[in-house]
């Protein structure tokens, strides 16, 4: 796991935006549960950020550098869909 998110040079934050108590999030709260430690150990200057907001759809924003962000939609995933989603994003410079 520690080669899957070992993430980019130009990655400057990595913000998770998800409902706190909606059926829709639960696999994204899951994944955060399971996941977070290692990103953290494995990046610790780099920003992670978790905002909860009632009702919202699950996304994950990746800020670069130069201002540059990206943005993926995490509706309908299952834990595995979304660990290979972020490791994606966070490989990946933009």
């Amino acid at each position: 796991m520690a080669s899957k998110y070992g993430f980019a040079a130009q990655l400057k934050e990595l913000r998770f935006l998800f409902c706190q108590t909606g059926e829709q999030s639960a696999a994204v709260r899951t994944f955060l549960t399971r996941s977070y430690p290692t990103m953290k150990k494995h990046n610790p200057h780099t920003p992670i950020m978790i905002r909860e907001a009632s009702g919202i759809e699950p996304k994950v924003y990746a800020r670069f550098e130069f201002g540059k962000e990206k943005i993926i939609p995490l509706k309908g995933l299952d834990d595995k869909g979304i660990e290979n989603k972020i490791t994606e994003l966070v490989k990946t410079p933009i």
